[in-house]
Formats: C-alpha cells, structure tokens, sequence
C-alpha cells in the first residue's frame, strides 16, 4: 500500500466526528484525543458510548436504564433493554417544509416531497393498513422500485411497530416467494412495472402470480409504467392503488407506537445463492443508532446535505440510505439502469441536485474508469464532499481514479459490512488520510479485529475478520429459527464468542483495513490461502479486461487458480494479452497469485446487488448443481462456465 495519503482533512477538528472526541472526553472524564482513543474507548465502554451516541444525535425515544443488561454475551447481548423507541418518528423529524426525497426513474420520471408531504404520505398509508389489520409484529413486504413510494411503505409499517421487508421488481417469481413467503406478510405492496435502459419492464403478471401464491389480507398497487394497467392490476389481485389510498384519506401526521428497542423491525435477505435465502431480523432500534453513528460522524451528514447511493430495494444500502433520514438529509433516489442513455447519467443527477455525498458500487466506480469518464471536466461538482464505495473491494487505482477524475478534495470513504449488520465493521473516518486501497479504519463501538486460524488477533497479514464485542445491529434472530440453531452456526461456530463474518482481511501499517474478498471464496493454491481481491485488482488494470472472476479448481488433487475474464467490445483473449494478465499479476501480488488458466467469457454471474458469484461458478466448472439460480441477476451467464474443454486438463 502507497505510505502517501491521496486526501487529508483540511479542519479535522471541524468535523461531527472531533465533536463526539469531545463530548465523549467529558462524558468518559479522560483525555481522549482523537478517532484512535475514542475508538478505544467505545469497544471498552460500549454501554457508555452508545448512550452517549444517543444523547448527542437526540434521538427520538426513551433510552431506559440502563444502557446495557450487564456483560453481554455475543449471541443474545442487548443494549438499552428496556428502552423504546420508533424508527419512522426519528426518520420524519425536522421542519416540514425541508425536502425530504427527490427521484429519479431514468428520464421517465420525476417527484419532489418535503417533509410535511412525506409525513402525510406514512400518515395516510399507516391508517390504511392499521384499518387493514396491520399491528405490531405483523409482516409488510414491498417489491417495489427504489422511489419515494418504497420509503413511505418502509416508515408507515414502522409507525405501526410492524416488521418491513423489501425487494426490488427485477427478482424473478421464485425469488420473491422464496424470501416473502417465509415471513407470511399480512400486506404486500408492489408496482405494475419499472423502467430500466430507457424499456419499460411489465410485472404485472409477476405480480399477480406472486398474490396468488402469498395470499396476504390487504394488497397496494403503485402506477409507475401505466395508471391503466395498474388499475387493471390491482383490481386483478383485489388490491387499491397507492395513488387512491393517498389521495383520499387525509390524515397529515403519523401516529408513532413506541417499540422496545430490541424488538423485530425488518427482515432482510442473504443473497440465497447457496439455498434458499436466510431471513435475518434486525430490531427496530439497533439499526437506527448504529446507521445514525455512521451517517453522522463517519460520513459527516449533517442536516439540509443531499445524499444519494445508487442502490434498490433488494440490497441493505437502501435501508442504510433511507435512515439518513434521521440524520436530517434529503435523499436522492434514482432507479433505473446507471448507465441509460449514457454512463454521465448519474453524474447529471448529481451536479443537478447539489449532491453532497455520492455513493455506489466498487464495480460501477471501476466500469467508469474503464470507461474513461472524467466527471471532473464535464460537471460541476462543487457541492460534493464525500464518495462512498462499497459492494466489494474498491481498487487502489479506482481510488486515485475518484480523486483525478471525479474531485481532488473529497473525502473518499470505501466502507464494508453487510446486510448481517445492515451496516459496517470498517468504513470513513473524517479526521484520518486516505490511502490508495485502504479503509480507513473500524466503526467506532465495534470490536473489530483479524484473527488467524487460532482465532487470536493477527497484527500483520491476512486472517478472517472478526468482531468481539457485541454491538447493537447484531440480528435479534433468524426467521423461523426458533432455538437460534441457524443464527448461532453462521456467526459464532468458527471461534467461539466471536463474530466471524466470511471476509479475508488484514490491518496495514496505517490503522486501516483492506479486505481480500470472502472467506469462502479464497484460493488454496499449494495450501497458501489467496484472496480473490487481490487478482482482481491486479488483472483489471488490463485495458482490455472489463471485469474478472478467479476460482480455485480442483484436479489432480490439488487446487489451482482458474481465472475468467470479461473483455471489451472487439478485444480477444489473444496469447499477448493472457502474458500481460499473468505479468500484471506476477508483478503486482505474487507469483503464487498468477493463475494457471486464463479463460474468456462473455458475461460474469452477479447477484441481484451487483456482486460477482464465485461460489456459483466454482460448483458449475465442478459440476455441480447450482442451489438457487433465483437469486442471480443473471443466471444464463453460468452456462459460459460449464464443460469448458480448457480445465479439462
């Protein structure tokens, strides 16, 4: 890693995150100096500190006492046990006539909504379903495009104390009943279209098929693509439109129901592509402070900043976004294809609505510079002062690529976590450098640490990531794991007492962190563990490769590196071009990184998030069955991979 920073902080001691350095010094009666010391403190202190996360970002809600039950076991520790508190009320807080949400559908649709408006949109809809039956406990799913509708559902079930979930329109029947028709939702909410590369995508019939098999008691249909088609669906499924719901009731102010703090609030999804996906509950308000912490000291969000991420409803940066609500943001929501009509798209967006803070995917940052965008010479970006990266790995050259082409003096944040923790174990820190290929540090209140194979702390080289201590957006259980069997195997059974997460991570000589990739998806060439990350980064700074996945084949019992790589319009996989790839990576990693085979495809699996599958295609070249090809967002393009003549020897 580069020992010169791309960006320092120009007034550190400005920033939210020196604020709560201060506040914490006071409350704690110690000289605490800077991000380090109050990190050590908050994994020390974690009842005290996440009290006074609550007491300096004034949330909304009773804190009880105390703040934790005691020495907290891993599995099962609660923080603020009987306090209560309700997500949407902290959501909705702040001046009514702030705006709330801008949107975005391609070029095909537009919507503004202040606070005030808003509100009136979570009042009218929580009656409806509180009218409906709709109560505490009870399940509201949504398949909806990432719209201000979508938000509304999220904040009018949480009002209710009901529990939320979410996916975006694009996953496919089997992948919608897999997930919803786990948690039984009373209501469904969904649309009868979505637009994606400037073509409309009708789900209408998607959408029927997915009532009848769901059978929930009250059905919400939102007109996007057609108000007649939507009219002849919801009828279809004997539902009410959106637009009628909100047009005729006329209640303007949510009524909150006050929550146990640890109380279910939303369920997410595991990706499924190994089975069917897990149903992972977060409580209503481990979430709401943990993302309050992250959005307002490790990402500096401050009220009236303009805050986008380029996510949808299937992916946990949606509920990571909508809760900088909380942070007194407006949110810029687009949905549709981040390339349609051209890859400026977003960049329009952003210049257009002043956005403060920009975020995506580590794999959209690297097609752009592919791409040979330079946004810093067509936009104005003046109002920018934060890029977040997340998704995967953020190369070293995408992160000095963000700081030439994009702007010289935003604080680039590449952060990691997951929809485990519907947030990050390492992320931003404000008053820290940044270096080329670095996170920069862990989140404060979280014990986060890399193990070796013994479980004890590795300060130098890669090891599995770990946390702990508990922390509050531990999941309260899995769905339908009533003995937390299933919970307790996925985070606790490789060391015990300690959250193990799958990512294969090492610390760098700066405090910061860099992740290899997952655990199960590292290579074991000659027993030397490799992570996937690594190679990429090397291999796609070939001009000619536009994206790469690396696997671990076994044959003649041992293990040997096979990497396939997708590659520009008009490029092929010429023997010039597999010795550059070999020496970029021999020369960048190690020889032990260089692949054995080199192999072109014309398109790479990835979820529903945009991540690339290696574990699918590692059980397709292998032969064997792919588990659940619902969760892809593009299963044909495993067939690329099956019965290749090239690893047959």
């Amino acid at each position: 890693m580069s020992h010169e920073p791309l960006w320092r902080p120009t007034a550190p001691e400005a920033t939210a995150m020196a604020a709560l350095v201060r506040a914490a010094s006071e409350r704690s009666d110690r000289p605490l100096g800077d991000f380090r010391d109050l990190h050590a403190w908050s994994v020390a202190e974690p009842a005290a500190f996440w009290s006074l996360v609550w007491d300096e970002a004034a949330l909304i809600g009773d804190k009880g006492e105390p703040a934790s039950a005691g020495a907290l076991p891993m599995a099962g520790g609660q923080f603020f046990p009987n306090g209560t508190i309700n997500y949407a009320q902290n959501c909705l807080a702040g001046p009514d006539e702030a705006e709330a949400i801008v949107f975005r559908g391609e070029d095909k649709a537009d919507l503004r909504l202040t606070r005030g408006e808003l509100k009136a949109h979570v009042a009218r809809l929580a009656a409806f379903l509180a009218a409906a039956g709709v109560g505490p406990g009870d399940r509201v799913a949504a398949m909806l495009p990432n719209m201000p509708q979508a938000v509304a559902a999220c904040l009018a079930t949480a009002s209710l104390g009901a529990i939320f979930s979410s996916c975006s329109p694009d996953f496919g029947e089997r992948g919608v009943l897999d997930r919803f028709g786990q948690i039984e939702p009373k209501a469904f909410l969904a649309c009868d279209g979505y637009w994606y590369g400037g073509k409309p995508i009708d789900v209408s019939a998607k959408v029927a098929a997915i009532v009848e098999a769901l059978a929930p008691s009250t059905v919400v249909i939102v007109a996007y693509l057609d108000d007649i088609r939507a009219e002849e669906l919801a009828e279809k499924v004997g539902g009410t439109l959106y637009d009628t719901v909100v047009g005729e009731r006329t209640e303007a102010e949510p009524t909150y129901e006050p929550a146990a703090f640890n109380e279910p609030g939303f369920i997410l999804f595991s990706s499924g592509t190994t089975g069917v996906p897990k149903c992972i509950v977060h409580s209503v308000g481990g979430p709401l402070i943990q993302l309050v912490k992250e959005h307002r000291y490790h990402a500096s969000i401050a009220p009236g900043d303009r805050v986008f991420y380029f996510t949808t409803c299937g992916w946990m940066m949606w509920n990571w976004l909508v809760t900088a609500l909380a942070s007194g943001a407006t949110l810029i929501l687009y949905d549709g294809s981040p390339f349609a009509p051209s890859p400026r798209v977003l960049w329009d967006l952003a210049e257009a609505e002043r956005v403060t803070h920009f975020g995506a995917s580590a794999k959209y940052i690297d097609a752009l510079r592919k791409e040979g965008l330079r946004p810093v010479e067509t936009h104005d970006l003046s109002a920018l002062e934060v890029v977040l990266s997340t998704g995967s790995p953020l190369a070293p050259d995408s992160f000095r690529w963000v700081y030439e082409a994009v702007k010289g003096d935003v604080h680039l944040a590449s952060i990691s976590g997951g929809t485990d923790i519907v947030s990050c174990f390492v992320l931003g820190v404000p008053t820290l450098p940044v270096y080329a290929g670095e996170i920069q540090g862990p989140g404060l209140g979280m014990a986060v640490d890399v193990a070796g194979e013994d479980g004890q702390h590795l300060a130098s080289g890669k090891g599995e990531l770990v946390c702990r201590r508990p922390f509050p957006s531990m999941p309260v259980m899995f769905w339908n794991d009533p003995d937390g069997e299933k919970y307790r195997a996925a985070y606790f059974d490789r060391f015990e007492g300690v959250w193990c997460h799958g990512d294969f991570a090492e610390w760098t000589m700066h405090g910061g962190m860099v992740i290899h990739g997952r655990s199960d998806a590292t290579l074991n060439p000659g027993g030397v563990r490799i992570g996937t990350a690594e190679i990429y980064a090397q291999v796609e700074q070939i001009e000619e490769v536009l994206e790469a996945l690396a696997i671990g084949q076994t044959i003649d019992d041992d293990v040997r590196v096979v990497l396939f790589v997708r590659l520009a319009e008009g490029a092929r996989l010429s023997e010039e071009i597999v010795r550059r790839i070999k020496a970029q990576i021999r020369e960048g990693a190690s020889p032990r990184h260089v692949p054995a085979k080199v192999v072109a495809v014309a398109d790479i699996p990835r979820t529903k998030s945009g991540k690339i599958t290696e574990l699918a295609v590692r059980d397709v070249v292998h032969g064997r069955e792919v588990k659940n090809k619902e969760a892809l967002a593009n299963p044909e393009a495993l067939a690329h991979f099956a019965d290749r003549p090239e690893l047959a020897s």
